[in-house]
């Protein structure tokens, strides 16, 4: 990468006087508290003049196809890092910014009430919009937490263009159970760790049913990303902390709200995972995000955050209301990309069966063996891949939830 586009001049100017502004004695959230209130009183000119070059900082990123910038704190250690088909590299600056430069330089792009949200919490979700030199908008995915006592920021790039539905490659039985049109009730969940495309996928289906249903879509999330415009259906975006307190309070006053699809951005507890269910169970069809790696441990998981003496409830309200769950992997290709891996559950009655009866074990061969509807477990999608030419069989191994059965598909070969 280069850093030619990448310009500090001016930062030190505006920087200096604040960082020195600063007593020595002070620590801490009592430092940040201070600095915030002496950033807030600059002048306008000199404000933009440091959103400028965090705002040239981002737009760089368009020019490398980077997904995500990091900069800020000791663990970036000056340098402004940024990850490129999956790959984290700091670009090369004349002059490295040092932690309180960028301890301003940060404080400078947030709000009075995010930085006091940002204190209480030590951590801020929000999301940040810049124009970029054509004209367009360019949002991000923000995130802004504490790395040793100064600043650390993540942001990843939102995708303005959304992948038309086709090029999730699934089943059409699978693609009726994504649709209001032949399914109007039920959860399905889009599964996956940090990174791996969740939200871009539950963005497709999303705006796959907009375009083809007369409906009332609902979306509640931290923060709120790509905007989808209204087509046939209403659809009202609700983020967190700034529409509404909590996914939960926003999935139930979606209720009253007379919705046909409620998406929930991510079931991060169990109040929001016991609402979920709650909601489904009243006949809405439902959408979340959980970080798991397969359908299996996605079940697991939600049983998993109630009290034993709950878990033969919400086990049987489970396999009532679970429809389908797509759990994803970006994995590194033959070109140097990534190309989707994805495991498909179509939740029949055999499987509510298993849930019910607590036999979790079992659904993956009912999974393995459940091609005619659509389904596919992360191994079989690996050896197609694979098969395919996309992916080496090193990477098919690395990114396998069950190696042995991944050895076993491709004839017990030796990983």
């Amino acid at each position: 990468m280069s850093s030619s586009t990448l310009s500090l001049k001016g930062v030190r100017e505006i920087t200096t006087p604040i960082i020195e502004s600063m007593p020595e004695s002070l620590r801490g959230m009592d430092y940040h508290a201070k600095l915030g209130v002496a950033v807030d009183s600059i002048d306008e000119d000199k404000r933009s003049e440091l959103r400028k070059t965090v705002h040239s900082f981002l737009t760089y990123m368009k020019k490398t196809d980077a997904s995500d910038i990091d900069l800020g704190g000791r663990g970036c250690d000056g340098k402004i890092w940024y990850r490129v088909f999956g790959k984290k590299k700091p670009i090369d600056l004349k002059d490295d910014l040092s932690y309180r430069e960028t301890d301003v330089l940060l404080h400078n792009i947030i709000t009075a009430s995010q930085r006091k949200s940002l204190i209480e919490d030590r951590n801020l979700d929000f999301s940040y919009t810049v124009k970029g030199d054509d004209g367009v908008d360019y949002r991000f995915r923000a995130n802004i937490y504490f790395d040793l006592e100064h600043l650390a920021l993540n942001m990843r790039k939102i995708d303005a263009e959304i992948r038309p539905f086709k090029t999730l490659g699934v089943h059409p039985e699978i693609a009726k159970a994504l649709s209001l049109k032949y399914y109007k009730y039920g959860l399905t969940l889009i599964t996956g760790i940090t990174g791996s495309g969740k939200s871009s996928t539950l963005d497709t289906i999303i705006d796959a049913n907009n375009r083809t249903v007369d409906s009332h879509i609902v979306i509640i999330a931290s923060p709120v990303e790509l905007i989808h415009e209204p087509i046939r259906s209403v659809v009202r975006h609700r983020e967190v902390g700034r529409d509404v307190i909590s996914f939960k309070h926003g999935a139930i006053q979606a209720l009253r709200q007379d919705p046909d699809i409620i998406v929930i951005g991510e079931l991060r507890d169990p109040e929001t995972i016991m609402t979920a269910l709650e909601i489904t169970d009243s006949g809405h069809k439902t959408f979340g995000t959980l970080h798991t790696s397969s359908a299996m441990e996605s079940i697991e998981r939600i049983l998993g955050e109630v009290p034993t003496e709950e878990q033969n409830r919400v086990r049987s309200r489970l396999a009532d209301v679970l429809t389908c769950v797509i759990s994803q992997k970006l994995v590194p290709s033959r070109d140097g990309k990534r190309v989707l891996a994805k495991e498909v559950l179509l939740v029949t009655p055999s499987i509510r069966a298993a849930i019910r009866n607590n036999n979790i074990n079992e659904i993956y061969q009912m999974l393995s063996e459940g091609s005619e509807k659509g389904m596919i477990t992360m191994e079989q999608d690996l050896k197609r891949l694979h098969d395919a030419g996309k992916i080496t069989m090193e990477e098919a191994a690395n990114n396998a939830n069950n190696k042995k059965r991944l050895q076993q598909l491709f004839n017990d070969l030796d990983f």
